[in-house]
Order: structure tokens, then C-alpha cells, then sequence
């Protein structure tokens, strides 16, 4: 298997920070510094920073409420970074994630087989979000948004939004460009003063208190799973990167 999917079948990080890892020349298998795209075996000794990645135990499927100023990154040089924010008991990394500056409903895990179904782009998986702007707006501009928008190098997808107060409105993602409410709301000359998301496909944030986690439901997750497992399986170069 390729060694960025042997990081995430141990729950270490997601393929994509098992990318970075290699990059940086902190991965090395048989002693030798490893490069994207090598291959290895169940019987090769690999190791991040001299330490050998054990075989995964017990999965876990974590809702968190991220609070403002948290990264969702397993780097653990990074300030406030989401892995020492959350102290799970065991190594859990996030699926996808939240800006910075924005907060609410995010999945970690250490099941790797389950993150690129769920960021999959071609899926069109829903994402939920309630979103207050620096001033009221018209309806023209929900309208607007839920037509599409030119953010420079691309035009978003059809959306449905749902205005909730002259300055909150919720919106429904099936697309997960860098920065794209943020990108769309100053398209149309507006800027987003709180983002907060309550919902990834069928589990919703509830009364999650802001700052903690807690196990995915197992209704919830079940219903989660099979719907992931009902799609088709083939591979997509394309993922969503979330908001």
C-alpha cells in the first residue's frame, strides 16, 4: 500500500498530513528517508521522528464544537492546534476542517478508511451553517448566493440558504472550496463576522457546549456509515477541503 494510507490504517493522521510528514523528511522506512508515493509492506519498520507507527486499536468517531481560534491540524507545534484542544485518550485527527476563525461541528477519528469517503467532492455530501454578516442584507443577495458565485477561479455550485434574522442566514453546502462562504458573502460585498456549523450530512451539532466532543451518536453513526457505504466506491482525485 501506498505510505500515506499505511499512516492512516494506524490512525496516526490523515493521508494528507502524512503527505506533509514525508515532505518534511520525518518518515523513513527501513531506515531510509521515505518520498510521496513509496510503497510498503505490513513487514516494513516505518517511523516518524524514530518512533515506529504501531497497529491501530479500538475506532473512534468523535464529534467536536470547535471554538474560535483553534486549528484543525495535527501538528503539535502549532498553537492551539485541535489534537491538544481536544485531549481525546487516543490519537485521533480531524476529518477535514474549520477555519480558524470560524467554529462548530467537526468529526475526528482514527479510522483513515473513512475520511476521503466523506470529503469525497463527487458525493456532494451536506455541510450546514449559520452565518452573520456585518450588515443587513437584501433578499436579492440570498438569491445571489444560492445561484452560484464568482469567487475569481471558480463559480460555486447551486446552494440552498435560509435567512434567519437582517443579518444571520443559513446556508447548505455540497461543495467545500478553501474559504468559500468567507469568499462568496465579499463577492457580493458583504464580510462574515461569525460562521459556525451545525451540521455534516446527517448528524447535527444539537447541544454540543462549544469546546467539547463527545462519541458520534450510534444511531447517527450508523446511519453515517451506510450511507457511505451505499455510494460507489472508485477514486476521486478531487476532495473537498471544507470551508
Amino acid at each position: 500500500m501506498r505510505i500515506n494510507k499505511y499512516f492512516t490504517d494506524r490512525g496516526y493522521c490523515s493521508r494528507r498530513e502524512a503527505d506533509r510528514l514525508i515532505e518534511a523528511g520525518r518518515v523513513k522506512i527501513n531506515g531510509r528517508k521515505a518520498v510521496l508515493g513509496d510503497k510498503v509492506e505490513e513487514t516494513d519498520n516505518v517511523t516518524i521522528d524514530g518512533n515506529k507507527l504501531t497497529t491501530r486499536g479500538k475506532r473512534v468517531y468523535v464529534m467536536y464544537n470547535k471554538p474560535f481560534g483553534v486549528t484543525c491540524t495535527t501538528d503539535r507545534e502549532t498553537p492551539r492546534n485541535i489534537v491538544d484542544e481536544i485531549k481525546h485518550p487516543l490519537r485521533v485527527f480531524p476529518i477535514g476542517r474549520l477555519d480558524k476563525a470560524s467554529t462548530g461541528l467537526i468529526f475526528l477519528t482514527n479510522d483513515g478508511d473513512i475520511v476521503n469517503k466523506i470529503l469525497r467532492a463527487q458525493y456532494g455530501h451536506e455541510k450546514e451553517y449559520e452565518v452573520e454578516v456585518n450588515a443587513p442584507y437584501p433578499d436579492s443577495f440570498l438569491k445571489d448566493m444560492a445561484s452560484g458565485v464568482d469567487i475569481g477561479d471558480y463559480k460555486t455550485k447551486p446552494c440552498k440558504l435560509t435567512r434567519l434574522s437582517d443579518t444571520w442566514f443559513s446556508i447548505v453546502l455540497t461543495e467545500g472550496k478553501n474559504r468559500q462562504i468567507r469568499r462568496m458573502t465579499e463577492a457580493l460585498g458583504f464580510k462574515v463576522k461569525q460562521l459556525h456549523r451545525i451540521r455534516i450530512m446527517n448528524v447535527l451539532i444539537g447541544d454540543l457546549d462549544l469546546g467539547k466532543w463527545k462519541d458520534i451518536p450510534a444511531d447517527d453513526l450508523e446511519k453515517l456509515k451506510a450511507t457511505l457505504d451505499a455510494q460507489d466506491q472508485t477514486t476521486s482525485d478531487e476532495i473537498d477541503v471544507e470551508e
